[in-house]
């Protein structure tokens, strides 16, 4: 039972981390929760598993997320049906007791809950042709970058008509100009009316599908290079723009880097570029680039693996200087000049560029970035339209007159107060399905929608905007609705969320954060399994490195001397070549710095070769002059509090589950379990 309830609890602490994640990508939410959750079941005459507290659970819920999730358990031992049923049975009670203790009527689960709701209804609303259309385009623009300057005559979204049109006759007139042959740039500085404007001439540089709102980036593709664009309509205002170049996007690569920090202000940046400078002379030596990653880079992240990063390509990384610096290596095994950026600084290896992707292999990824763009706004016409057909959709009366009288200025302030009384005219709108929605529907809409909403000028506009999202609110609402009664895969989905989401409360409220602040009972677990925690014997001092053998011998005789280590660097290094590194500090048996094999005793080693034991392509030599030896011992709990934390909430949930294993009658119907 211990290995079970440990699994339970990995799986909802792995939960908590992916929490952000999963408000972003519905599939992530599937790939977490689904794991342990279970569907709706439907159909009253199916074959009961087990009964907890007398409410039945049936054997096609058990068997659906058993076999859906069997290759995801790495326990062999729990792959049995018998041992994964332990497992279904803590998911079983802890969602029973999170609605006994009234999780699910929390203001934040709601909120959560329906949030997940419009984003996994999505996968059942969007138009499958048309959206198929913007995947293929966005993969194309991915594919060419674009070079431009552009004109802006600001607008709001609630200028009024005159207003729009003044602005357009103005950018009609600076159209003119620019396809007359006058010049863009000055143009620009004289006429537009963006930020800087006067000082960059309009110039936005290389820019890719998805980089710009929908609108523009259209416009800048469909602009052929050295031509102006017709006049745009964005959020911002009216636009053109002029296409200076295009050219293919570069690939994705794959890089190491050797990093030295400058962050905190422990070390300058003069001081950490000296220090990346003498590595990379020893690169430049023959020195083996994962060997110099693994001793010395301060990004704990990669200094491992020697230095190496995943493939990324243009954008990926929010470091413009270091994908600079890395698109520039041309060959395999290109190292670059040393780079700064806000992490510090970084020297560059190139280890392969990538063929792009193709469209298959981003389908996923530009679903997602299509449905979340303002490319949706096109999915949204056409989805809306589906259900209007779908459910006869009837337009009956057109409110906006009655309103524009109806409702005060005050909704220009947020401050307009919905009446019911006052509302003497209850006139239908449209109708849906078997619902009709009326001005009374309209009216709460208005009542609501006002406290969250931008500041408007003009009344009609705002009542005009507001109508268009009450209609088209309505209409996705209506769907909603609909999916959940009439698609059994849909609720079925929908209450694994529900489920996970009560679950991960249910831990928060009664593991997670009691235990954080349980001083005396962590320290008494702590001192009850103290044996647990342990440290390895260490030394203080530092380490020499080279990759000169002979150096290497003539170091352990200056040290065992009294030679300073200043004198020793001053002797071996020049500003031309650097053949000597050391390294100061506390470091434990099982570092990778220090050799298996290394005599922990106080004094000057040996010199040891730790190029053979590594299966490295160059030599390395190291030198440790240790000033002191610490045995190995127990840790005090403030030096591991977080691990014995984390130990103290299994225990916890051990105990816990054990608790509402009494608590509440769980009877297994061993037969229908057999069969």
């Amino acid at each position: 039972m211990n290995l079970v309830n440990n699994s339970f609890l990995l799986f909802l602490q792995t939960v908590k981390k992916k929490y952000k994640i999963m408000k972003r990508n519905i599939f992530s939410v599937l790939l977490f929760i689904g794991f342990f959750t279970i569907g709706l079941s439907q159909s009253k005459e199916k074959n009961v598993l087990m009964t907890i507290d007398d409410e039945p659970v049936y054997v096609d819920e058990f068997l659906r997320v058993y076999n859906k999730n069997l290759d995801m358990i790495q326990d062999e031992s729990q792959k049995s049906k018998e041992a994964y049923l332990e497992l279904f049975i803590n998911y079983k009670l802890k969602v029973k007791e999170a609605f006994a203790q009234g999780l699910h009527k929390n203001e934040s689960f709601i909120k959560e809950l329906g949030s997940y709701r419009n984003q996994l209804s999505q996968n059942y609303l969007y138009d499958q042709e048309i959206t198929e259309e913007l995947i293929e385009e966005g993969y194309n623009r991915l594919l060419e970058e674009v070079s431009a300057s552009h004109i802006l005559i600001r607008l709001t979204p609630d200028s009024r008509p005159k207003d729009t049109l003044a602005a357009w006759n103005r950018m009609k007139v600076i159209l003119d100009k620019a396809r007359a042959g006058e010049d863009f740039e000055t143009l620009a500085k004289q006429y537009s009316e963006e930020p800087k404007a006067d000082e960059r001439g309009g110039f936005l540089g290389y820019f890719k599908g998805f980089g710009m709102v929908y609108p523009f980036e259209t416009a800048a593709y469909n602009t052929p290079v050295g031509q102006v664009s017709d006049i745009v309509r964005t959020q911002y205002g009216y636009h053109i723009l002029k296409v200076h170049d295009r050219r293919v996007s570069p690939e994705e690569v794959t890089v190491a880097h050797i990093m030295v920090s400058s962050q905190g202000g422990e070390v300058s940046d003069e001081v950490a570029l000296q220090r990346l400078n003498e590595i990379k002379m020893r690169l430049n030596q023959g020195e083996d680039f994962g060997d110099l990653a693994r001793q010395f880079s301060e990004d704990p992240g990669t200094a491992r693996n020697s230095g190496l990063l995943n493939r990324f390509g243009s954008g990926r990384l929010n470091a413009p200087k270091f994908e600079e610096a890395a698109f520039g290596l041309k060959n395999k095994g290109d190292i670059s000049e040393p780079v700064q950026t806000d992490f510090g600084w970084h020297i560059i290896k190139l280890i392969e560029r990538h063929p792009k992707e193709s469209l298959e292999e981003m389908r996923d990824d530009l679903l997602t970035r299509v449905k979340t763009s303002d490319r949706s706004k096109v999915i949204v016409k056409s989805v809306n339209e589906r259900i209007k057909e779908k459910y006869n959709f009837v337009k009956i009366n057109d409110p906006l007159p009655f309103f524009n009288q109806f409702v005060t200025d005050s909704v220009l302030k947020r401050k307009w107060e919905y009446k019911s009384e006052d509302l003497t005219n209850n006139e239908p709108i449209f109708k849906i399905g078997n619902r009709t929605y009326r001005y009374s529907d309209f009216a709460e809409y208005i009542d609501v929608r006002q406290k969250r909403s931008r500041i408007y000028r003009e009344k009609e506009v705002l009542l005009g905007e507001y109508y268009k999202e009450f209609e088209d609110h309505t209409l996705d609402e209506f769907y909603k609705i609909s999916l959940e009664e009439d698609n059994e895969e849909f609720a079925n989905l929908l209450d694994e969320y529900r489920n996970g989401l009560l679950i991960y409360d249910l831990m928060q409220r009664n593991i997670w954060e009691p235990s954080k602040t349980d001083s005396i009972g962590i320290e008494k677990f702590f001192n009850k399994n103290r044996d647990n925690y342990r440290m390895n014997t260490r030394v203080r001092g530092s380490i020499a490195s080279t990759a000169d053998a002979e150096i290497a011998g003539k170091i352990k005789k200056m040290l065992n001397e009294g030679v300073d280590e200043d004198k020793i660097k001053n002797q071996f290094n020049s500003d031309t070549k650097i053949n000597v590194i050391f390294t100061t500090g506390v470091f434990e048996m099982g570092n990778s710095i220090l050799p298996e094999n290394f005599k922990t005793s106080k004094g000057i080693s040996e010199v040891y070769n730790i190029s053979t034991a590594q299966n490295t392509n160059t030599a390395q030599y190291i030198v440790v002059n240790v000033e002191e030896v610490l045995p190995a011992g127990n840790i005090s709990l403030d030096n591991i509090r977080g691990r014995v934390i984390s130990d103290y909430q299994l225990f916890l949930d051990q105990k816990w589950m054990e608790e509402l294993r009494d608590k509440y009658k769980v009877k297994v119907n061993k037969k229908a379990l057999k069969k």
